[in-house]
């Protein structure tokens, strides 16, 4: 049913709940997992340091911990890794490789409903090409 899905991956708690969820569907269906971790573009006037998903050695820091604990649950994983807007590269990567689910955390920013527009796990699953699980 499964056969392929997508993780994006950040450094929030939500992410490492989802974790949990996205190892249970795929040792459940034998899916094929891919990790994705989006660093946004940044503008030439602010700092990678200021953003930790920003800056390059902690996106490849995060990958390899995320990796890690599904290697340790006997689940190997295809990384990527993209540059763009989260909820966007989100969807084009699910629509590049097939995706049957995309497991992610959800954070919101806000309980107003402005805010719940601009989250990224609203455009997601409102521009998703497959389902999408969102782990609270």
């Amino acid at each position: 049913m499964f056969k392929t899905v997508l993780f994006p991956v950040d450094q929030s708690q939500e992410a490492r709940n989802a974790a949990e969820v996205a190892i249970d569907v795929v040792k459940q269906y034998g899916s094929r997992l891919i990790l994705l971790s989006v660093v946004e573009e940044t503008s030439s006037d602010s700092s990678n340091e200021e953003d930790p998903m920003k800056s390059p050695t902690a996106v490849a820091k995060l990958l390899e911990n995320v990796e890690e604990i599904f290697s340790k649950q006997g689940i190997q994983v295809q990384v990527i890794e993209k540059q763009g807007k989260p909820a966007f590269t989100i969807c084009d990567v699910a629509d590049e490789v097939n995706a049957n689910l995309i497991v992610m955390g959800c954070r919101g920013l806000g309980l107003t409903e402005e805010g719940a527009n601009d989250s990224v796990t609203n455009r997601v699953i409102n521009l998703s090409p497959c389902p999408v699980l969102i782990v609270p």
